[in-house]
C-alpha cells in the first residue's frame, strides 16, 4: 500500500471518513482522479464520523415497491406481497423539505437533493452499499399487512455500522487510500487563491500535503461544547452528544480562517432527538449506538419534570419530529422528561430501542403509583401534577371517543384520534394516536436531549460543491459536502435525508474534484518547492 510520502502527487484528498466523505472520495476514483486520499482525525477504531452512529435511514423518491425492491436484501416473495408502500413522488419530498424548514431551504441545493435522491441509492447500491427495507422502523404491520409510512422506506444492513462497513470496501476496491489519526490543521492557498495542500498532523508532526483538489467532509460542531454554547444557545453545552466526539467544528473554523469561506445556513439549528438520559455524556457508544434513541413518543405521552405536556406527540409521523423534539426536550426544566404508555402501547414499542438491556424502565400498576416510583427513582418533581396531567389527558380522549365512534387507532396512518372534542379541549391537544392510558401496568422511560448534526456550514456552488468564499466567488480546488454543507436544514428536517444528501452531493463533489485534478498538469506546491509528507501507511 502507498504511503503520504511516495512521489506520486495526490489529485484528491478528502478529510473526513464519513458516508459523505467516502461517498466523494469513491466518486473521484471512479471519475478517474490518479490518487485519492481519505483523512480522518479520528483513530481507525471510531471510523465513520456520525454515520456510524446512524440508523442507516435513506429518504429517496421512488415509485413504489417495484422500484426499491431490487436493491435490497430482505423481502422474499411471499412477504412482497403484503406490502403496502405508496409512491413518494419528488413533489412529495419538495413538500416535505418546504414544511419542515418552513421555506427557508436553499432551493437549488433541495432541487438537486430530491432529483438525484433515486439515483444516489442507486448508485451506493451498485458499489455493494447492502440495503433492506426499514420494516422494524418504518412500518407497522396493520390487519396482516406492513404499512409504510413517512415517505421514507430503506436503510442500510446494519445500520450505520454497515454502512461505514461497505463504503470502506467500496473505496478499497477502487484504490482509496485512508489515513486515520491524521487531522487537518490548516487549508494552504496560493497567492492566486486556488487551494494547493493541507497541513496535517500526524503522530505528533505537522506536515504539508500538497493536492490538487480539497474535500471537506469533517462534520458540524456537535461534539463541540464551546461552539453549542455559542451557537445554538446557553445550555446547548450540556445536551448529550448522539454520535462521534470527533465532529469539534475544526473544518468549519479553519476553512473560514484560512481561505475566508463564507457561513451559510442555520448556525442555530441542529438535529437533535428524545435521547436515553442514562447515555454517555459526550459521545455515542459504538456498541448501543442509535439505540439510545427513544422515538416512541407518538404512541404514548410525554411529560416534563413538572409533571405537565409541552409537545404534540400525535401532530405528525414520527420522522417528521423526531429530529426537533430533542430540542424541545431540552427546553424543559432540568432539560429531561418522561415518556409514558400503558399495555395497549407497549407491544408496539420498538425492540432495539427499548429492550431492558438498553433502558431503565419504570413501572407502576397504576398511574398514581407509576408518579410515585419516577419520582423515587428516576426524579420526577412533581407526581401530583403528573396524575393530573394524565387525568386531564383521559378525560379529553374519552370525550373525542364519544363523539368520533367509528374513528379507529392506526399508527402507520395519521388517524385523527385527537383529544380535541366539542365538549372537551386540551390546551396542548394530540393531534392524532390519542388512545387513553387506562390499562396497567404503566410504563415510563427518562429521555434527555441528543444532539445529531448540526445546520450551521458553509456556502458552496450546489452544481459542484465549490465553497464559496465572503467576496462571493469560488475557492478553486476547494469542495465541501455532508454536514459541512450550510443551507440545506433549517429548524428541522425530512428523516433520512441527511445521509442521502451526503451522497448526492458527495457525488457531485468527487466528479468536480476529479475534473479539476484532471485539468492540471503535474503536482503543486507552495512556490514550487516541493512540500514535506509524512511517511504514514494506508490502513482501511
Amino acid at each position: 500500500m502507498s504511503s503520504l510520502s511516495s512521489s506520486r502527487g495526490i489529485d484528491v484528498l478528502v478529510v473526513g471518513g464519513g458516508n459523505a466523505g467516502f461517498t466523494a472520495a469513491t466518486t473521484a476514483a471512479e471519475s478517474g482522479a490518479g490518487r485519492v486520499v481519505l483523512i480522518d482525525k479520528c483513530p481507525e477504531e471510531w471510523a465513520g464520523g456520525n454515520s456510524y452512529f446512524t440508523a442507516g435511514a435513506f429518504r429517496t423518491v421512488h415509485s413504489g415497491t417495484k422500484d426499491l425492491l431490487p436493491i435490497v436484501n430482505n423481502v422474499d416473495a411471499e412477504t412482497a406481497k403484503i406490502i403496502d408502500m405508496e409512491p413518494y413522488t419528488p413533489e412529495d419530498f419538495r413538500e416535505d423539505m418546504d414544511r419542515l424548514t418552513s421555506g427557508r431551504s436553499d432551493p437549488e441545493l433541495s432541487k438537486i437533493l430530491i432529483e438525484e435522491s433515486n439515483s444516489a441509492v442507486k448508485w451506493l447500491a451498485k458499489k455493494g452499499i447492502r440495503f433492506q427495507l426499514s420494516f422494524n422502523r418504518q412500518a407497522y404491520k396493520v390487519n396482516g399487512r406492513y404499512t409504510f409510512w413517512g415517505g421514507m422506506s430503506l436503510k442500510t444492513d446494519e445500520g450505520g455500522k454497515g454502512l461505514i462497513a461497505d463504503h470502506q470496501a467500496a473505496a478499497s476496491k477502487l484504490g482509496v487510500e485512508v489515513y486515520y489519526s491524521t487531522p487537518a490543521k490548516h487549508i494552504i492557498a496560493a497567492s492566486s487563491g486556488s487551494v494547493t495542500g493541507v497541513v496535517v498532523e500526524h503522530e505528533g508532526q505537522e506536515s504539508t500535503i500538497s493536492t490538487k483538489a480539497v474535500i471537506l467532509a469533517a462534520g458540524g460542531f456537535e461534539a463541540n461544547p464551546r461552539m453549542r454554547s455559542q451557537f445554538l444557545g446557553p445550555g446547548w453545552d450540556l445536551a448529550r452528544v448522539r454520535g462521534t466526539p470527533f465532529n469539534t467544528g475544526d473544518a468549519l473554523e479553519f476553512a473560514m480562517r484560512d481561505v475566508n469561506a463564507k457561513q451559510f445556513g442555520h448556525w442555530s439549528g441542529c438535529h437533535s432527538t428524545c435521547w436515553d438520559a442514562n447515555a454517555p455524556a459526550n459521545s455515542g457508544d459504538r456498541i448501543i449506538s442509535n439505540e439510545f434513541t427513544k422515538s416512541g413518543y407518538p404512541l404514548g405521552l410525554m411529560v416534563n419534570n413538572a409533571g405537565k405536556r409541552f409537545v404534540d406527540e400525535g401532530i405528525d409521523l414520527r420522522n417528521y419530529t423526531y429530529a426537533k423534539f430533542g430540542r424541545a426536550v431540552h427546553e424543559q426544566p432540568d432539560g429531561v422528561a418522561f415518556q409514558i404508555w400503558d399495555q395497549r402501547t407497549i407491544p408496539w414499542l420498538r425492540a432495539e430501542e427499548y429492550r431492558d438491556e438498553v433502558v431503565h424502565k419504570v413501572w407502576g400498576s397504576t398511574i398514581e403509583e407509576l408518579a410515585q416510583n419516577l419520582a423515587v427513582q428516576a426524579g420526577l418533581d412533581a407526581p401530583d401534577t403528573f396524575v393530573q396531567t394524565l387525568d386531564e389527558y383521559n378525560k379529553a380522549v374519552y370525550a373525542f371517543q364519544k363523539e368520533n365512534p367509528d374513528k379507529k387507532w392506526d399508527p402507520a396512518v395519521k388517524d385523527g384520534l385527537s383529544t380535541q372534542s366539542s365538549s372537551v379541549r386540551l390546551t396542548l391537544g394530540k393531534t392524532n394516536w390519542a388512545l387513553p392510558l387506562d390499562q396497567g401496568p404503566f410504563m415510563a422511560v427518562k429521555v434527555c436531549c441528543g444532539v445529531t448534526f448540526t445546520f450551521g456550514g458553509l456556502a458552496v456552488n450546489p452544481q459542484t460543491t465549490a465553497v464559496i468564499s465572503q467576496s462571493n466567488l469560488e475557492i478553486p480546488g476547494l469542495f465541501c459536502v455532508g454536514e459541512m454543507l450550510g443551507g440545506l436544514f433549517y429548524g428541522n428536517y425530512p428523516g433520512g435525508s441527511g445521509l442521502t444528501s451526503g451522497t448526492v452531493f458527495g457525488r457531485r463533489a468527487g466528479v468536480a474534484a476529479a475534473k479539476l485534478a484532471a485539468s492540471i498538469s503535474g503536482g503543486r506546491s507552495m512556490s514550487g518547492a516541493p512540500s514535506q509528507q509524512p511517511k504514514l501507511s494506508a490502513r482501511l
